[in-house]
């Protein structure tokens, strides 16, 4: 995505100087790298939708928001990932106008997915912690509901990717997919609105849930503690099972890595938007945490693994 909005050549192709690689040697350690991360993101995400498909007819709510996860961390793989390699390899994305348009759509249809996703995971927890009576009798319609809101917002807000990117000619008879903006506020405008709507609106909601879900589970246990203590309820003493606490603890692994992938991207995004001159978009540090956006795709299927 910053490659795409934000990298001129000048500034991606300075990178490999404060490597001290050469460009040829650079491009062949960022595509070696970003090959991994597809590969592994692809067999991680495939071996857990595969799991899933499996035990779909005992299937738990977390598992159905995993599948769905699943689905679009495999979109952020093969169309932002893939995409990523493919022009490291070969310097242009090839393909015609149609394709240009449909890949920067579908780059941001994943990361739309993906972020909503989990979103949608972590409110299904909350219901679960904070209110478990309405999570019991509206559970499974709410958690349809959920799941078609965040694929209909991601498909509905990376519209406007079809029409901001096209392919155009970037020197005799050479075409690239490239991003046409109203200049000089049309860029940062429409950067910050996606930094604001993929990152930080996520962001709140997540750390509101969380909040409450780590309130609700110290009242709750307490609570239980007590009536044990008193001989009222002596069974339920432990409060939220251990099947609730790991779920919980899942969900707040995956938050916490999601966070720490991107947000360094997003900072970057919206610096190099509004102060281009100072933002550090060269350099080691600037590969890096492209990179490490793009790493992001394959550890929620290693995460639920752990915790299964």
């Amino acid at each position: 995505m910053a490659d795409n909005l934000n990298c001129s050549r000048g500034n991606c192709s300075s990178a490999q100087e404060a490597l001290g690689l050469s460009k040829g040697h650079f491009a062949l350690v960022k595509a070696a790298v970003l090959g991994c991360i597809f590969v592994l993101a692809s067999f991680s995400n495939l071996f857990l939708l595969h799991a899933l498909w499996k035990r779909w007819k005992r299937r738990t709510r977390t598992q159905l928001f995993l599948l769905h996860l699943c689905l679009a961390d495999l979109v952020v793989a093969f169309f932002q990932v893939l995409p990523q390699l493919s022009m490291e390899i070969t310097h242009l994305l090839k393909g015609s106008d149609l394709v240009c348009r449909a890949v920067k759509y579908l780059q941001v249809v994943g990361m739309f997915a993906s972020t909503y996703m989990i979103v949608a995971m972590t409110i299904d927890r909350y219901h679960a912690v904070c209110k478990p009576m309405v999570s019991f009798f509206r559970g499974s319609f709410r958690r349809y509901v959920a799941i078609s809101a965040a694929w209909l917002i991601s498909l509905a807000f990376s519209a406007p990717q079809m029409f901001i990117f096209s392919l155009q000619e970037v020197e005799k008879n050479v075409f690239d997919c490239w991003a046409t903006f109203i200049e000089p506020w049309g860029g940062r405008i429409y950067i910050t609105w996606i930094t604001l709507s993929v990152f930080v609106l996520p962001a709140v909601i997540l750390m509101y849930c969380q909040i409450k879900i780590c309130a609700g589970i110290y009242f709750n246990t307490k609570r239980k503690a007590l009536q044990g203590s008193t001989g009222d309820g002596h069974s339920s003493s432990k409060g939220i099972s251990s099947a609730m606490m790991k779920t919980v603890k899942m969900t707040f692994i995956i938050i916490l890595v999601y966070t720490l992938c991107w947000s360094p991207f997003f900072v970057v995004q919206l610096w190099s938007a509004w102060s281009p001159s100072s933002a550090p978009t060269q350099g080691p540090v600037f590969v890096t945490i492209m990179l490490l956006a793009s790493l992001n795709s394959c550890t929620n299927p290693w995460i639920y693994l752990y915790y299964s």
